[in-house]
């Protein structure tokens, strides 16, 4: 008959073990310089009491707010939010007053393989720069009286950028077209789009009028959505921090909500991929005069 075995505990913290030698002499009376020796703890540290710094409440506080208003955040995102507003402070700390405030951090994404055909070779195109690969596809959602929408997100893969979100009960490939063509007057023609094989996709006519306009397409293999990553990892935040939690009453509201979260995600939402800054952040950086040639 196998023995039990105890799984091995983590090593408390100077804190929480402190905490722990207060308990145990608040029950059992003994003395501190044997409850020290029991635990591991030197009597020193027992009786130092930490002080925090001058600004940690405040941090504190910012930090806690910011997790409630992006609750899908993990700490490295609020700390660049925190650095962003004028806070020195790295994500060491920051990840220390999150855990000791109990908030939650979110599980990491698993990584995926590389995709092969049969023969061997790789077909991932990988964009190289803005306008040279942009990728489309529908999301799904409900207002609160169970009426279906639809949006279509066009995402430049490079950038990050989300171009364009257009919200209707329904969506078909006319409107792709004139979505598409607001974006090619407003940025310019990429060389090429990426989507999946739905019908409004691969209908002739959106094929050939993106043809036209000098653009090519790119379609994923059927069955096979991690070719379309970029668009499929937007899609899965898109719909984790916004449609997951808010209540559309109406088709207008839902437009207003998703067009005021695009921008935000567009100017403010860091992004782990760009080193923790936002696609297309609304900054000027003014230049130096030059100096007056006499």
């Amino acid at each position: 008959m196998d023995r039990f075995r105890p799984e091995r505990a983590e090593p408390l913290s100077p804190t929480r073990r402190r905490a722990c030698i207060d308990h145990v002499r608040s029950q059992m009376k003994v003395y501190e310089r044997r409850v020290c020796r029991v635990l591991g703890q030197h009597r020193s540290t027992q009786r130092h009491q930490p002080r925090g710094r001058a600004d940690e409440d405040c941090l504190v506080s910012d930090l806690i707010e910011l997790a409630r208003q992006y609750g899908r955040y993990g700490y490295r995102r609020i700390a660049a939010l925190l650095r962003e507003a004028g806070w020195e402070v790295n994500d060491r700390r920051v990840e220390r007053l999150w855990r000791r405030e109990g908030l939650k951090v979110p599980i990491k994404q698993p990584k995926k393989g590389r995709l092969w055909l049969n023969d061997g070779s790789c077909i991932r195109l990988r964009p190289e720069h803005r306008n040279h690969v942009w990728s489309y596809d529908f999301v799904h959602c409900r207002t609160e009286d169970g009426k279906v929408l639809r949006t279509l997100n066009i995402l430049d893969e490079h950038s990050r950028e989300c171009l364009a979100i257009k919200v209707k009960c329904k969506l078909n490939s006319g409107d792709v077209s004139d979505a598409l063509s607001d974006l090619f007057i407003l940025r310019g023609i990429p060389a090429f789009i990426r989507s999946d094989n739905g019908p409004e996709f691969v209908a002739q006519a959106v094929q050939d009028w993106i043809k036209a306009v000098g653009a090519r397409t790119v379609c994923i293999e059927p069955g096979s959505p991690w070719e379309n990553g970029y668009c499929e990892s937007f899609n899965a935040r898109f719909r984790d921090e916004l449609l997951d939690g808010e209540v559309f009453y109406s088709l207008r509201e839902a437009q207003i909500l998703i067009e005021q979260w695009r921008k935000h995600y567009n100017t403010k939402r860091p992004h782990s991929a760009l080193g923790y800054r936002p696609p297309a952040p609304e900054t000027i950086v003014p230049m130096d005069p030059r100096p007056v040639m006499h």
